[in-house]
Protein backbone atom coordinates (compact mmCIF):
# COMPACT_ATOMS: atom_id res chain seq x y z
CA UNK A 1 0.00 0.00 0.00
CA UNK A 2 0.92 3.75 -0.35
CA UNK A 3 1.36 5.26 3.07
CA UNK A 4 2.05 9.77 3.07
CA UNK A 5 -0.21 12.10 5.53
CA UNK A 6 -2.47 13.29 2.93
CA UNK A 7 -3.75 9.49 2.21
CA UNK A 8 -3.49 7.90 5.76
CA UNK A 9 -6.46 9.65 6.98
CA UNK A 10 -8.47 7.95 4.07
CA UNK A 11 -7.86 4.33 5.58
CA UNK A 12 -9.21 5.57 8.70
CA UNK A 13 -12.11 7.19 6.76
CA UNK A 14 -12.87 4.16 4.39
CA UNK A 15 -11.48 1.41 6.65
CA UNK A 16 -15.02 -0.83 6.75
CA UNK A 17 -15.36 -0.41 3.03
CA UNK A 18 -12.06 -1.84 2.49
CA UNK A 19 -12.81 -4.47 5.30
CA UNK A 20 -15.62 -5.31 3.74
CA UNK A 21 -14.05 -5.67 -0.25
CA UNK A 22 -11.16 -7.16 1.75
CA UNK A 23 -12.93 -10.46 3.71
CA UNK A 24 -14.99 -11.02 0.32
CA UNK A 25 -12.35 -11.38 -1.91
CA UNK A 26 -9.94 -13.67 0.83
CA UNK A 27 -13.47 -15.59 0.52
CA UNK A 28 -13.38 -15.39 -3.03
CA UNK A 29 -9.58 -16.56 -3.23
CA UNK A 30 -10.12 -19.40 -0.65
CA UNK A 31 -13.27 -20.75 -3.00
CA UNK A 32 -11.03 -20.67 -6.35
CA UNK A 33 -8.43 -23.28 -4.82
CA UNK A 34 -11.17 -26.23 -3.71
CA UNK A 35 -11.85 -25.88 -7.73
CA UNK A 36 -8.96 -27.44 -9.05
CA UNK A 37 -9.16 -30.66 -6.05
CA UNK A 38 -12.87 -31.16 -7.43
CA UNK A 39 -11.78 -31.34 -10.54
CA UNK A 40 -8.89 -33.87 -9.84
CA UNK A 41 -11.62 -35.89 -8.15
CA UNK A 42 -13.66 -36.40 -11.15
CA UNK A 43 -10.97 -36.95 -13.22
CA UNK A 44 -9.66 -39.82 -10.75
CA UNK A 45 -13.38 -40.66 -10.36
CA UNK A 46 -14.15 -40.92 -14.31
CA UNK A 47 -10.58 -43.63 -14.38
CA UNK A 48 -12.46 -46.34 -12.25
CA UNK A 49 -13.82 -49.03 -13.40
CA UNK A 50 -17.44 -48.12 -12.75
CA UNK A 51 -18.26 -44.24 -11.97
CA UNK A 52 -20.08 -43.32 -9.14
CA UNK A 53 -22.57 -41.38 -10.50
CA UNK A 54 -23.90 -40.00 -6.75
CA UNK A 55 -20.87 -38.83 -6.06
CA UNK A 56 -19.74 -37.72 -9.09
CA UNK A 57 -23.35 -35.32 -8.57
CA UNK A 58 -22.01 -34.13 -4.87
CA UNK A 59 -18.37 -33.45 -6.51
CA UNK A 60 -20.18 -31.24 -9.19
CA UNK A 61 -22.73 -29.59 -6.59
CA UNK A 62 -19.88 -28.63 -4.36
CA UNK A 63 -18.16 -26.92 -7.64
CA UNK A 64 -21.48 -25.24 -8.18
CA UNK A 65 -21.34 -23.89 -4.57
CA UNK A 66 -17.86 -22.57 -5.08
CA UNK A 67 -19.17 -20.81 -8.17
CA UNK A 68 -21.65 -19.29 -6.06
CA UNK A 69 -19.55 -18.38 -3.24
CA UNK A 70 -17.39 -16.85 -5.98
CA UNK A 71 -20.22 -14.65 -7.63
CA UNK A 72 -21.45 -13.12 -4.18
CA UNK A 73 -18.14 -12.42 -3.05
CA UNK A 74 -16.77 -10.37 -6.52
CA UNK A 75 -19.99 -8.19 -6.37
CA UNK A 76 -19.39 -7.55 -2.79
CA UNK A 77 -15.40 -6.62 -3.42
CA UNK A 78 -16.01 -4.37 -6.26
CA UNK A 79 -18.74 -2.37 -4.74
CA UNK A 80 -16.58 -1.67 -1.63
CA UNK A 81 -13.39 -1.33 -2.78
CA UNK A 82 -14.07 0.74 -6.22
CA UNK A 83 -16.06 2.59 -3.82
CA UNK A 84 -13.82 3.04 -1.46
CA UNK A 85 -10.59 4.34 -4.49
CA UNK A 86 -13.04 6.68 -6.05
CA UNK A 87 -13.82 8.30 -2.66
CA UNK A 88 -10.01 8.48 -2.09
CA UNK A 89 -9.38 10.03 -5.46
CA UNK A 90 -13.00 12.76 -4.73
CA UNK A 91 -11.10 13.54 -1.32
CA UNK A 92 -7.92 14.36 -2.64
CA UNK A 93 -9.28 16.16 -5.76
CA UNK A 94 -11.10 18.40 -3.60
CA UNK A 95 -7.95 19.10 -0.77
CA UNK A 96 -6.25 20.21 -4.07
CA UNK A 97 -9.21 22.13 -5.01
CA UNK A 98 -9.31 23.89 -2.05
CA UNK A 99 -5.47 24.44 -2.00
CA UNK A 100 -6.01 26.18 -5.37
CA UNK A 101 -7.89 28.53 -4.39
CA UNK A 102 -5.83 29.16 -0.95
CA UNK A 103 -2.45 29.96 -2.54
CA UNK A 104 -1.81 33.29 -3.69
CA UNK A 105 -1.27 34.60 -7.26
CA UNK A 106 2.23 34.35 -6.99
CA UNK A 107 2.63 30.81 -7.07
CA UNK A 108 0.42 30.75 -10.30
CA UNK A 109 3.06 33.18 -11.78
CA UNK A 110 5.64 30.34 -11.13
CA UNK A 111 3.06 27.05 -11.67
CA UNK A 112 1.69 26.87 -15.40
CA UNK A 113 -2.04 26.09 -15.48
CA UNK A 114 -1.35 23.01 -17.95
CA UNK A 115 0.82 20.98 -15.02
CA UNK A 116 -1.92 22.24 -12.33
CA UNK A 117 -4.83 20.47 -14.40
CA UNK A 118 -2.27 17.44 -15.21
CA UNK A 119 -2.24 16.53 -11.40
CA UNK A 120 -5.92 17.33 -11.39
CA UNK A 121 -6.47 14.39 -13.53
CA UNK A 122 -3.82 11.98 -14.87
CA UNK A 123 -2.16 11.43 -11.63
CA UNK A 124 -5.52 11.18 -9.44
CA UNK A 125 -6.53 8.76 -11.85
CA UNK A 126 -3.61 6.89 -10.87
CA UNK A 127 -3.77 6.95 -7.54
CA UNK A 128 -7.85 5.72 -7.60
CA UNK A 129 -6.43 2.77 -10.13
CA UNK A 130 -3.87 1.90 -7.32
CA UNK A 131 -6.45 1.76 -4.29
CA UNK A 132 -9.16 -0.08 -6.32
CA UNK A 133 -6.95 -2.72 -8.76
CA UNK A 134 -3.70 -2.09 -6.94
CA UNK A 135 -5.99 -3.30 -3.79
CA UNK A 136 -7.35 -6.47 -5.75
CA UNK A 137 -3.92 -7.50 -6.97
CA UNK A 138 -2.32 -7.00 -3.34
CA UNK A 139 -5.13 -8.89 -1.83
CA UNK A 140 -4.59 -11.34 -4.33
CA UNK A 141 -0.80 -11.76 -4.73
CA UNK A 142 -1.19 -12.57 -1.20
CA UNK A 143 -4.12 -15.20 0.00
CA UNK A 144 -4.55 -16.56 -3.87
CA UNK A 145 -1.14 -17.49 -3.83
CA UNK A 146 -0.87 -18.31 0.03
CA UNK A 147 -3.74 -20.78 -0.54
CA UNK A 148 -2.90 -22.59 -3.51
CA UNK A 149 0.67 -22.94 -1.94
CA UNK A 150 -0.85 -24.51 1.08
CA UNK A 151 -2.94 -26.68 -1.51
CA UNK A 152 0.20 -27.53 -3.67
CA UNK A 153 2.47 -28.00 -0.85
CA UNK A 154 -0.17 -30.37 0.45
CA UNK A 155 -0.63 -32.68 -2.49
CA UNK A 156 3.00 -32.79 -3.75
CA UNK A 157 6.11 -31.34 -1.62
CA UNK A 158 9.06 -31.91 -4.23
CA UNK A 159 6.70 -30.73 -7.06
CA UNK A 160 5.80 -27.21 -5.18
CA UNK A 161 9.34 -26.67 -4.13
CA UNK A 162 10.42 -26.71 -7.33
CA UNK A 163 8.10 -24.46 -8.66
CA UNK A 164 8.97 -22.14 -6.16
CA UNK A 165 11.83 -21.21 -7.99
CA UNK A 166 10.42 -19.07 -10.89
CA UNK A 167 8.14 -17.41 -8.10
CA UNK A 168 11.62 -16.25 -6.54
CA UNK A 169 12.71 -14.79 -9.52
CA UNK A 170 9.84 -12.53 -10.18
CA UNK A 171 9.82 -11.16 -6.60
CA UNK A 172 13.68 -10.74 -7.35
CA UNK A 173 13.45 -9.21 -10.61
CA UNK A 174 10.08 -6.76 -9.21
CA UNK A 175 12.34 -5.65 -6.43
CA UNK A 176 14.81 -4.30 -8.94
CA UNK A 177 12.49 -2.67 -10.93
CA UNK A 178 9.81 -1.02 -8.72
CA UNK A 179 12.52 2.61 -7.90
CA UNK A 180 13.88 2.67 -12.08
CA UNK A 181 10.28 2.60 -13.02
CA UNK A 182 8.96 5.40 -10.48
CA UNK A 183 11.24 7.63 -12.00
CA UNK A 184 10.30 6.96 -15.45
CA UNK A 185 7.01 7.82 -14.77
CA UNK A 186 7.99 10.65 -13.17
CA UNK A 187 9.62 12.18 -16.33
CA UNK A 188 6.51 10.69 -18.24
CA UNK A 189 3.77 12.76 -16.27
CA UNK A 190 6.52 16.15 -16.38
CA UNK A 191 6.42 15.54 -20.48
CA UNK A 192 2.58 15.45 -20.47
CA UNK A 193 2.55 18.85 -17.91
CA UNK A 194 4.27 20.09 -20.90
CA UNK A 195 2.04 19.19 -23.72
CA UNK A 196 -1.05 20.02 -21.69
CA UNK A 197 0.21 23.37 -20.61
CA UNK A 198 1.21 24.33 -24.52
CA UNK A 199 -2.52 22.98 -25.77
CA UNK A 200 -4.05 24.81 -23.02
CA UNK A 201 -2.20 28.17 -23.67
CA UNK A 202 -2.95 27.18 -27.54
CA UNK A 203 -6.69 27.12 -26.64
CA UNK A 204 -6.88 30.36 -24.78
CA UNK A 205 -5.27 32.71 -27.29
CA UNK A 206 -6.71 30.69 -30.24
CA UNK A 207 -8.20 34.02 -32.06
CA UNK A 208 -4.81 35.86 -31.80
CA UNK A 209 -3.40 32.51 -33.22
CA UNK A 210 -5.69 32.84 -36.21
CA UNK A 211 -5.66 36.70 -36.51
CA UNK A 212 -1.78 36.38 -36.66
CA UNK A 213 -1.65 32.95 -39.26
CA UNK A 214 0.43 31.27 -37.29
CA UNK A 215 -1.74 28.17 -37.08
CA UNK A 216 1.02 26.28 -38.90
CA UNK A 217 3.98 27.28 -36.60
CA UNK A 218 1.85 26.38 -33.76
CA UNK A 219 1.16 23.00 -35.19
CA UNK A 220 4.85 22.06 -35.67
CA UNK A 221 5.95 23.49 -32.40
CA UNK A 222 2.91 21.31 -30.82
CA UNK A 223 3.99 18.40 -32.74
CA UNK A 224 7.87 18.73 -31.48
CA UNK A 225 6.48 19.07 -27.70
CA UNK A 226 4.15 15.87 -28.55
CA UNK A 227 6.90 14.14 -29.68
CA UNK A 228 8.85 14.34 -26.72
CA UNK A 229 6.33 13.05 -24.84
CA UNK A 230 5.57 10.23 -27.40
CA UNK A 231 9.71 9.34 -27.28
CA UNK A 232 9.33 9.40 -22.95
CA UNK A 233 5.34 7.53 -22.95
CA UNK A 234 6.65 4.86 -25.54
CA UNK A 235 10.29 4.33 -23.49
CA UNK A 236 8.03 3.75 -20.75
CA UNK A 237 5.72 1.33 -22.36
CA UNK A 238 8.09 -0.43 -23.55
CA UNK A 239 9.79 -0.69 -20.18
CA UNK A 240 6.18 -2.20 -18.64
CA UNK A 241 5.89 -4.15 -21.47
CA UNK A 242 9.77 -5.88 -21.23
CA UNK A 243 8.85 -6.30 -17.59
CA UNK A 244 5.45 -8.27 -18.01
CA UNK A 245 7.07 -9.93 -20.66
CA UNK A 246 9.94 -11.19 -18.41
CA UNK A 247 7.28 -12.54 -15.84
CA UNK A 248 4.99 -13.83 -18.56
CA UNK A 249 7.75 -15.80 -20.32
CA UNK A 250 9.68 -17.31 -16.63
CA UNK A 251 5.45 -17.90 -16.29
CA UNK A 252 5.12 -19.90 -19.31
CA UNK A 253 8.22 -21.82 -18.88
CA UNK A 254 7.27 -23.06 -15.25
CA UNK A 255 3.79 -24.49 -16.67
CA UNK A 256 5.21 -26.16 -19.59
CA UNK A 257 7.87 -27.72 -16.94
CA UNK A 258 5.83 -28.52 -14.33
CA UNK A 259 3.52 -30.11 -16.88
CA UNK A 260 6.63 -32.22 -18.44
CA UNK A 261 7.23 -33.12 -15.35
CA UNK A 262 3.89 -33.51 -13.55
CA UNK A 263 3.11 -36.31 -16.79
CA UNK A 264 7.05 -37.69 -16.03
CA UNK A 265 5.70 -38.32 -12.18
CA UNK A 266 1.99 -39.86 -13.35
CA UNK A 267 3.83 -42.11 -15.88
CA UNK A 268 5.95 -43.49 -13.78
CA UNK A 269 3.18 -44.45 -10.93
CA UNK A 270 0.86 -45.85 -13.48
CA UNK A 271 4.04 -48.01 -15.19
CA UNK A 272 4.95 -49.19 -11.43
CA UNK A 273 8.41 -47.55 -11.10
CA UNK A 274 7.45 -44.43 -9.44
CA UNK A 275 9.95 -41.91 -8.64
CA UNK A 276 12.32 -41.91 -4.82
CA UNK A 277 13.50 -38.62 -4.31
CA UNK A 278 15.69 -38.33 -1.07
CA UNK A 279 13.89 -41.04 -0.07
CA UNK A 280 10.77 -40.32 -0.07
CA UNK A 281 8.53 -42.16 -2.66
CA UNK A 282 6.52 -40.01 -5.61
CA UNK A 283 3.26 -41.21 -6.60
CA UNK A 284 1.14 -39.25 -9.08
CA UNK A 285 -2.45 -39.76 -9.82
CA UNK A 286 -3.64 -38.24 -13.10
CA UNK A 287 -5.98 -36.60 -11.58
CA UNK A 288 -3.89 -35.48 -8.81
CA UNK A 289 -1.59 -33.64 -11.93
CA UNK A 290 -4.58 -32.08 -13.17
CA UNK A 291 -5.38 -30.95 -9.60
CA UNK A 292 -1.40 -29.54 -9.43
CA UNK A 293 -1.59 -27.58 -12.69
CA UNK A 294 -4.71 -26.07 -11.66
CA UNK A 295 -3.13 -24.72 -8.67
CA UNK A 296 -0.36 -23.70 -10.79
CA UNK A 297 -2.67 -22.22 -13.22
CA UNK A 298 -4.37 -20.28 -10.09
CA UNK A 299 -0.63 -18.86 -9.22
CA UNK A 300 -0.35 -17.58 -12.62
CA UNK A 301 -2.77 -14.17 -11.70
CA UNK A 302 -1.23 -13.11 -8.63
CA UNK A 303 2.62 -13.46 -10.08
CA UNK A 304 1.01 -11.60 -13.13
CA UNK A 305 -0.72 -9.05 -11.09
CA UNK A 306 3.03 -8.86 -8.23
CA UNK A 307 4.50 -7.61 -11.75
CA UNK A 308 1.22 -5.59 -12.50
CA UNK A 309 1.20 -4.12 -9.40
CA UNK A 310 4.91 -3.25 -8.89
CA UNK A 311 4.21 -1.31 -12.18
CA UNK A 312 0.80 0.59 -10.98
CA UNK A 313 2.63 1.38 -7.75
CA UNK A 314 5.88 3.11 -9.24
CA UNK A 315 3.45 5.63 -10.94
CA UNK A 316 0.96 5.65 -7.89
CA UNK A 317 3.79 6.81 -5.72
CA UNK A 318 5.36 9.22 -8.74
CA UNK A 319 1.69 10.62 -9.28
CA UNK A 320 1.31 11.00 -5.08
CA UNK A 321 4.76 13.00 -4.89
CA UNK A 322 3.89 15.51 -7.12
CA UNK A 323 0.22 15.89 -5.29
CA UNK A 324 1.82 15.87 -2.20
CA UNK A 325 4.56 18.57 -2.79
CA UNK A 326 1.60 20.58 -4.54
CA UNK A 327 -0.67 19.79 -0.95
CA UNK A 328 2.32 21.09 0.95
CA UNK A 329 2.92 24.09 -0.87
CA UNK A 330 3.59 27.12 1.66
CA UNK A 331 0.58 29.52 1.57
CA UNK A 332 2.36 32.80 1.87
CA UNK A 333 -1.67 34.46 1.81
CA UNK A 334 -3.09 33.11 5.13
CA UNK A 335 -5.67 34.39 7.75
CA UNK A 336 -4.17 36.20 10.92
CA UNK A 337 -4.59 34.77 14.42
CA UNK A 338 -7.13 36.50 16.49
CA UNK A 339 -8.09 37.87 12.68
CA UNK A 340 -10.24 41.32 12.96
CA UNK A 341 -13.39 41.05 10.75
CA UNK A 342 -14.63 43.96 8.99
CA UNK A 343 -18.74 44.60 9.87
CA UNK A 344 -20.36 47.07 8.37
CA UNK A 345 -16.88 48.34 6.44
CA UNK A 346 -16.91 52.10 6.24
CA UNK A 347 -14.19 52.73 3.83
CA UNK A 348 -11.69 54.15 4.97
CA UNK A 349 -8.36 53.46 3.35
CA UNK A 350 -5.00 54.53 4.41
CA UNK A 351 -1.49 54.20 2.77
CA UNK A 352 1.57 54.72 4.80
CA UNK A 353 5.25 54.75 3.11
CA UNK A 354 4.14 51.25 1.02
CA UNK A 355 7.23 50.04 -1.34
CA UNK A 356 5.82 47.13 -3.27
CA UNK A 357 8.14 44.29 -4.74
CA UNK A 358 6.37 41.27 -6.76
CA UNK A 359 7.49 38.49 -5.92
CA UNK A 360 10.48 37.11 -8.27
CA UNK A 361 11.07 41.06 -9.51
CA UNK A 362 14.17 42.71 -8.61
CA UNK A 363 12.48 46.42 -9.06
CA UNK A 364 9.58 47.52 -7.00
CA UNK A 365 6.29 48.57 -8.31
CA UNK A 366 5.85 51.25 -5.79
CA UNK A 367 7.74 52.78 -3.88
CA UNK A 368 6.84 55.00 -0.49
CA UNK A 369 3.49 55.36 -1.85
CA UNK A 370 1.29 57.21 1.02
CA UNK A 371 -2.42 58.31 1.10
CA UNK A 372 -5.74 58.73 3.14
CA UNK A 373 -8.63 57.99 1.62
CA UNK A 374 -12.11 59.08 3.35
CA UNK A 375 -15.19 56.57 3.52
CA UNK A 376 -17.37 57.40 0.50
CA UNK A 377 -14.82 59.24 -1.25
CA UNK A 378 -14.82 59.05 -5.25
CA UNK A 379 -10.79 58.52 -6.09
CA UNK A 380 -9.54 58.22 -9.91
CA UNK A 381 -6.26 56.55 -10.29
CA UNK A 382 -3.97 58.14 -13.65
CA UNK A 383 -0.81 57.07 -14.66
CA UNK A 384 0.60 55.30 -17.45
CA UNK A 385 0.72 51.52 -18.08
CA UNK A 386 3.11 49.85 -15.43
CA UNK A 387 3.45 53.01 -12.89
CA UNK A 388 1.85 51.14 -10.13
CA UNK A 389 -2.11 51.62 -10.36
CA UNK A 390 -3.24 47.82 -10.03
CA UNK A 391 -0.57 47.47 -7.95
CA UNK A 392 -2.22 49.57 -5.41
CA UNK A 393 -5.25 47.74 -5.67
CA UNK A 394 -3.68 44.38 -5.76
CA UNK A 395 -2.08 44.97 -2.02
CA UNK A 396 -5.63 46.52 -0.87
CA UNK A 397 -7.32 43.22 -1.85
CA UNK A 398 -4.20 41.42 0.12
CA UNK A 399 -3.10 39.28 -3.10
CA UNK A 400 0.48 39.77 -1.90
CA UNK A 401 1.79 40.14 1.41
CA UNK A 402 2.92 43.83 2.97
CA UNK A 403 4.67 44.75 5.94
CA UNK A 404 2.54 45.51 9.32
CA UNK A 405 1.98 49.30 9.10
CA UNK A 406 1.73 49.87 5.69
CA UNK A 407 -2.23 50.12 4.53
CA UNK A 408 -4.84 50.29 6.61
CA UNK A 409 -8.44 49.46 6.17
CA UNK A 410 -11.32 51.46 8.17
CA UNK A 411 -8.16 51.99 10.78
CA UNK A 412 -7.33 48.40 10.73
CA UNK A 413 -3.99 47.07 10.01
CA UNK A 414 -4.60 45.33 6.44
CA UNK A 415 -2.02 42.03 7.79
CA UNK A 416 -4.61 42.12 10.87
CA UNK A 417 -7.90 42.26 8.87
CA UNK A 418 -9.86 38.99 8.30
CA UNK A 419 -9.51 38.09 4.89
CA UNK A 420 -13.09 37.01 3.78
CA UNK A 421 -14.73 40.04 5.22
CA UNK A 422 -12.40 42.10 3.80
CA UNK A 423 -12.75 40.99 0.30
CA UNK A 424 -16.86 40.76 1.32
CA UNK A 425 -15.98 44.29 1.91
CA UNK A 426 -14.68 45.13 -1.53
CA UNK A 427 -16.34 45.05 -5.05
CA UNK A 428 -14.09 44.26 -7.47
CA UNK A 429 -14.36 44.73 -11.86
CA UNK A 430 -10.84 43.61 -12.77
CA UNK A 431 -8.82 45.32 -15.68
CA UNK A 432 -9.42 41.72 -18.06
CA UNK A 433 -13.64 41.41 -16.97
CA UNK A 434 -13.52 37.84 -16.93
CA UNK A 435 -17.28 36.39 -17.67
CA UNK A 436 -17.97 32.46 -16.89
CA UNK A 437 -19.85 30.28 -19.02
CA UNK A 438 -22.82 30.69 -17.92
CA UNK A 439 -26.58 32.68 -17.85
CA UNK A 440 -25.80 36.67 -17.99
CA UNK A 441 -28.00 36.84 -15.43
CA UNK A 442 -25.53 34.65 -13.33
CA UNK A 443 -22.59 36.37 -13.85
CA UNK A 444 -23.82 39.47 -12.70
CA UNK A 445 -25.56 38.07 -9.74
CA UNK A 446 -21.77 35.95 -9.05
CA UNK A 447 -21.59 37.42 -5.52
CA UNK A 448 -25.18 36.25 -4.38
CA UNK A 449 -26.20 32.68 -3.91
CA UNK A 450 -29.49 32.92 -6.35
CA UNK A 451 -29.73 36.32 -8.36
CA UNK A 452 -32.41 38.62 -7.72
CA UNK A 453 -33.30 39.57 -10.91
CA UNK A 454 -34.97 42.78 -10.35
CA UNK A 455 -31.61 44.01 -9.29
CA UNK A 456 -29.74 42.35 -11.71
CA UNK A 457 -31.27 44.55 -13.92
CA UNK A 458 -30.86 47.53 -11.87
CA UNK A 459 -26.94 46.81 -12.08
CA UNK A 460 -27.27 46.46 -15.88
CA UNK A 461 -28.90 49.78 -16.09
CA UNK A 462 -26.20 50.88 -13.52
CA UNK A 463 -23.73 50.11 -16.57
CA UNK A 464 -25.48 51.19 -19.09
CA UNK A 465 -25.62 47.27 -20.82
CA UNK A 466 -28.98 46.98 -20.23
CA UNK A 467 -30.70 47.84 -23.83
CA UNK A 468 -27.96 45.18 -25.13
CA UNK A 469 -28.90 42.58 -23.17
CA UNK A 470 -32.72 43.10 -24.01
CA UNK A 471 -31.91 42.80 -27.47
CA UNK A 472 -30.63 39.52 -27.44
CA UNK A 473 -32.86 36.77 -28.91
CA UNK A 474 -32.95 35.34 -24.75
CA UNK A 475 -32.15 38.12 -22.86
CA UNK A 476 -30.85 38.01 -19.35
CA UNK A 477 -30.66 33.66 -20.28
CA UNK A 478 -28.39 34.32 -22.69
CA UNK A 479 -24.84 32.39 -22.09
CA UNK A 480 -22.20 34.29 -22.59
CA UNK A 481 -19.85 31.84 -24.08
CA UNK A 482 -16.21 30.53 -22.67
CA UNK A 483 -14.64 33.78 -21.08
CA UNK A 484 -17.33 35.81 -23.05
CA UNK A 485 -16.21 35.13 -26.14
CA UNK A 486 -19.76 35.69 -27.98
CA UNK A 487 -19.59 39.60 -26.59
CA UNK A 488 -17.95 42.08 -27.94
CA UNK A 489 -15.07 44.20 -25.19
CA UNK A 490 -17.50 46.72 -24.19
CA UNK A 491 -20.29 44.32 -23.05
CA UNK A 492 -18.02 42.39 -21.36
CA UNK A 493 -16.36 45.49 -19.47
CA UNK A 494 -19.93 46.90 -18.54
CA UNK A 495 -20.92 43.27 -17.19
CA UNK A 496 -18.16 43.00 -15.39
CA UNK A 497 -19.32 46.84 -14.10
CA UNK A 498 -22.87 45.54 -13.04
CA UNK A 499 -21.72 42.43 -11.27
CA UNK A 500 -18.79 44.59 -9.00
CA UNK A 501 -22.20 46.87 -8.77
CA UNK A 502 -24.27 44.21 -8.19
CA UNK A 503 -22.32 43.02 -4.97
CA UNK A 504 -23.27 46.81 -3.40
CA UNK A 505 -19.89 46.39 -0.93
CA UNK A 506 -18.56 49.73 0.86
CA UNK A 507 -15.84 49.84 -1.30
CA UNK A 508 -15.95 49.51 -5.29
CA UNK A 509 -12.81 49.50 -7.79
CA UNK A 510 -12.88 49.58 -11.06
CA UNK A 511 -9.82 48.35 -12.78
CA UNK A 512 -9.63 50.53 -16.46
CA UNK A 513 -13.18 49.21 -16.59
CA UNK A 514 -14.83 51.75 -19.11
CA UNK A 515 -11.58 51.89 -21.58
CA UNK A 516 -13.57 49.73 -24.43
CA UNK A 517 -16.60 52.01 -24.25
CA UNK A 518 -18.03 55.34 -26.40
CA UNK A 519 -17.50 58.26 -24.73
CA UNK A 520 -21.32 58.56 -24.23
CA UNK A 521 -21.36 54.94 -22.75
CA UNK A 522 -18.61 56.47 -20.35
CA UNK A 523 -20.72 59.92 -19.62
CA UNK A 524 -23.17 57.44 -18.58
CA UNK A 525 -21.35 55.51 -16.31
CA UNK A 526 -19.81 58.29 -14.31
CA UNK A 527 -23.16 59.80 -13.58
CA UNK A 528 -24.57 56.66 -12.29
CA UNK A 529 -21.46 56.19 -10.16
CA UNK A 530 -21.65 59.65 -8.76
CA UNK A 531 -25.12 59.41 -7.96
CA UNK A 532 -25.94 55.65 -7.12
CA UNK A 533 -22.44 55.61 -5.57
CA UNK A 534 -22.52 58.62 -3.32
CA UNK A 535 -21.24 58.03 0.26
CA UNK A 536 -19.40 54.69 -0.98
CA UNK A 537 -16.09 54.40 -1.44
CA UNK A 538 -14.80 54.04 -4.82
CA UNK A 539 -11.66 53.94 -6.58
CA UNK A 540 -11.52 54.48 -10.38
CA UNK A 541 -8.51 53.41 -12.17
CA UNK A 542 -8.34 55.03 -15.69
CA UNK A 543 -6.56 55.63 -18.61
CA UNK A 544 -8.28 59.09 -19.93
CA UNK A 545 -8.61 61.65 -17.68
CA UNK A 546 -12.17 62.36 -19.16
CA UNK A 547 -13.02 59.07 -16.91
CA UNK A 548 -11.58 60.62 -13.37
CA UNK A 549 -11.84 64.29 -14.30
CA UNK A 550 -15.55 64.52 -11.71
CA UNK A 551 -13.65 62.76 -9.19
CA UNK A 552 -13.77 63.93 -5.44
CA UNK A 553 -10.07 63.36 -6.19
CA UNK A 554 -7.32 61.91 -8.45
CA UNK A 555 -3.94 59.97 -7.56
CA UNK A 556 -1.51 60.58 -10.43
CA UNK A 557 1.32 57.99 -10.42
CA UNK A 558 4.80 57.89 -12.70
CA UNK A 559 7.54 55.85 -12.35
CA UNK A 560 6.09 53.88 -9.40
CA UNK A 561 5.77 56.49 -7.27
CA UNK A 562 2.27 58.62 -6.00
CA UNK A 563 3.62 62.53 -7.95
CA UNK A 564 0.51 64.22 -6.66
CA UNK A 565 -3.24 63.87 -5.27
CA UNK A 566 -6.27 66.07 -5.49
CA UNK A 567 -8.90 66.94 -8.02
CA UNK A 568 -8.68 68.02 -11.05
CA UNK A 569 -8.70 72.18 -10.77
CA UNK A 570 -6.12 71.56 -8.07
CA UNK A 571 -3.95 69.08 -10.01
CA UNK A 572 -4.25 71.77 -12.97
CA UNK A 573 -2.60 74.20 -11.13
CA UNK A 574 -0.02 72.10 -8.90
CA UNK A 575 0.86 69.14 -11.05
CA UNK A 576 3.04 69.52 -14.33
CA UNK A 577 2.75 65.55 -15.53
CA UNK A 578 -1.03 65.78 -14.90
CA UNK A 579 -0.95 69.40 -16.76
CA UNK A 580 0.55 67.18 -19.49
CA UNK A 581 -1.13 64.42 -19.78
CA UNK A 582 -4.54 65.92 -19.81
CA UNK A 583 -2.83 68.21 -23.04
CA UNK A 584 -1.73 65.32 -24.63
CA UNK A 585 -5.32 63.56 -24.71
CA UNK A 586 -6.88 67.26 -25.74
CA UNK A 587 -4.15 67.01 -28.17
CA UNK A 588 -4.93 63.53 -29.43
CA UNK A 589 -9.12 64.79 -29.59
CA UNK A 590 -8.57 67.75 -31.53
CA UNK A 591 -6.31 65.52 -34.21
CA UNK A 592 -8.89 62.44 -34.31
CA UNK A 593 -11.43 65.43 -35.20
CA UNK A 594 -9.51 66.93 -37.74
CA UNK A 595 -9.01 63.44 -39.47
CA UNK A 596 -12.58 62.75 -39.13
Amino acid sequence: MLFERHINKYYKKYWFLFLIGIVALIVVDVAQTFIPKFLGQIVDENNQIGVDLKELGIIIGWIMLCAGIMFVGRFTWRLSIFRASTGIAAGVRGEMFDKAERLSASYYHETKVGNVMNWFTSDIEEISDYFGWGTVMIIDAVFLSASALFRMFSLNVWLSLISMIPISLIAVWGALVDRFMTKKWEQRQGEFDKLYDFAQENFMGIRVIKSFVKQTKEIHSFAKIARKNQDVSVGFARLNVFFDAIIESILVIEMAFMLGLGGYFVYATVTGTPIVLFGQTIELTIGQLIEFIGYIDLIIWPMVALGQIISMRSRAKGSLRRIGAFLDTPEDIKNPENAVKLVDAKGEIEFRNLTFTYPGYNHPSLVDISFHIKPGEHIGLVGKIGSGKTTVVNSLLREYNVNRGQIFVDGVDLMDVDIPSLRESVAYAPQDNFLFSDRIENNIAFSADEPDHEKVVEAAKFADVHDNIAAFTNGYDTVSGERGVTLSGGQKQRISIARAFYKDAPILIMDDCVSAVDAKTEETILHNIATQRAGKTTLLIASRISSVRQMDRIMVFEGHHLLAMGSHDELMKTCPAYQHMVFLQELEKEVEGGAQ
